[in-house]
């Protein structure tokens, strides 16, 4: 039998549900938080309710349908999901590391402290319309977070609560009833980053002829530890082979990061001139770990330029020969394409400041309205989707080269190249029957 006891303004249910392996009594507990349609009832009328709320509470004890939900704040329920289900269930370890982030900076300050029964649409829903308002973002930037970043946020939060109703922790998930803010007209107007034809030329220029570097006046130790006097000088520095190849893969290919860091020389093909990508490389919790890729369309062999191709092929003889000059200092135990001084995997972060710093000292010498954009290396990855589509290449093959999982992936991330192409193509239907008229 149920009882009921009152404590404050509240009222405490307690049902006995049977003894523990070590003889004790077990007992669930219900706390109810009379709401105002309950204070306005009669003694007798109250009484009911609670009795009514007791037997229905006391079924679910007795049938094992009790939910720990009541208890659990959403924070402790947190840190078991990621233990008991993510890392069994996600494969990507940055898949896995961009959840935790999420987790941890934007829902759990806001619903961390909630028990996971008692969340509700409602909590969810001033969760993200407060993410999509000012002021209000982590990394103290202003105008609210992107609506991308609010539905990435929706779908971790979700497939968290929905585990919750698999584990019979809550009934149902309060996902369910809430809505993502409308994207912000900023925001679809916004485009991705990459360089344009003209400067995608430059940058190839770039790597092939170096960059300059200026160094001013300034004092240098000699071999005694003198100091002495050091001229302003010029220096021209050269690009790394290894680079050059890199960021042409990147470019030409639209290879991810992780995918070219992966390359071995067994992955390519110098007849039919083609490069198969069957592995990811990526950086989590203080360590490089290769393995197969995210999904299975980003398993692909894709076709590279002839002068790509024999860029490799220069490399791999360049690689062979700096091999064999350091002998028994090589450590490289997979055939990888970028490597560091030993021989061993490239470290996931050289190749972004290699770009940036190529871009940098490229543009502290370069002539007003030459520059290039600040842009990201995963850009270059863009730059070869907008490019093939500004081509007329059709979005089927251009998903295919990228790896997307679907073409409707391609057709969201490149929507405003697809549009100027169909305007380029309204045009030119005009221009075609002015030309009967």
């Amino acid at each position: 039998m149920a009882s009921i006891e009152k404590r404050g303004k509240k009222y405490r249910i307690t049902v006995s549900n049977g003894y523990s392996v070590d003889g004790k009594k077990k007992r669930e507990h219900l706390t109810y938080e009379p709401d105002e349609e309950f204070l306005s009832m009669s003694s007798k009328k109250k009484e009911r309710k609670l009795e009514l709320i007791a037997a229905e509470f006391e079924a679910k004890v007795l049938s094992g349908k009790v939910l720990s939900g009541e208890k659990m704040t959403l924070a402790s329920f947190a840190e078991k999901w990621i233990k008991e289900y993510a890392y069994k269930n996600v494969d990507s370890a940055t898949t896995l590391d961009s959840y935790k982030h999420e987790i941890e900076t934007k829902i759990i300050p806001a619903l961390g402290h909630i028990r996971l029964s008692k969340i509700t649409p409602l909590h969810i829903q001033s969760l993200y319309n407060n993410l999509a308002e000012d002021g209000v973002r982590i990394d103290k930037k202003e105008g609210g977070y992107a609506t991308a970043t609010i539905k990435k946020v929706d779908a971790i939060l979700s497939i968290m609560l929905s585990t919750a109703v698999l584990w019979q922790l809550i009934e149902k998930n309060p996902c369910d009833g809430v809505k993502i803010p409308k994207e912000r007209m900023e925001e679809s107007k916004e485009k991705i980053q990459c360089f344009t034809p003209e400067q995608a030329m430059i940058f190839l220029q770039v790597l092939d002829m170096g960059v300059k570097h200026e160094y001013g006046e300034h004092y240098r130790k000699n071999n005694s530890g003198k100091l002495c006097k050091i001229k302003a000088y010029t220096e021209e520095k050269k690009i790394p082979t290894q680079f050059k190849v890199f960021f042409n893969i990147a470019l030409f290919g639209g290879l991810r990061k992780g995918e070219i860091l992966a390359l071995t020389w067994d992955d390519f093909d110098f007849e039919k001139n083609t490069v198969s990508v069957t592995k990811n490389t990526v950086y989590s919790n203080k360590k490089i770990t290769t393995k197969a890729p995210k999904t299975v369309k980003s398993n692909r062999t894709i076709v590279l330029p002839v002068s790509v191709m024999d860029m490799v092929r220069m490399y791999r003889k360049e690689q062979l020969a700096y091999r064999i000059s350091i002998g028994d200092q090589w450590k490289g135990e997979r055939e990888y394409l970028f490597i560091q001084s030993d021989g061993t995997q490239m470290h996931p972060s050289t190749p972004y400041h290699t770009f940036k710093k190529i871009i940098h000292r490229y543009n502290e010498g370069a002539e007003s309205g030459k520059e290039l954009p600040d842009i990201k290396l995963h850009d270059l990855r863009h730059t070869s989707a907008t490019l093939l589509i500004g081509n007329n290449i059709d979005v089927r093959t251009v998903s295919a080269r990228l790896g997307h999982a679907q073409t409707s992936t391609t057709m969201n991330i490149y929507a405003h190249a697809l549009e100027e192409l169909d305007q380029k193509a309204a045009q030119s239907m005009e221009n075609l029957f002015k030309n009967k008229a």
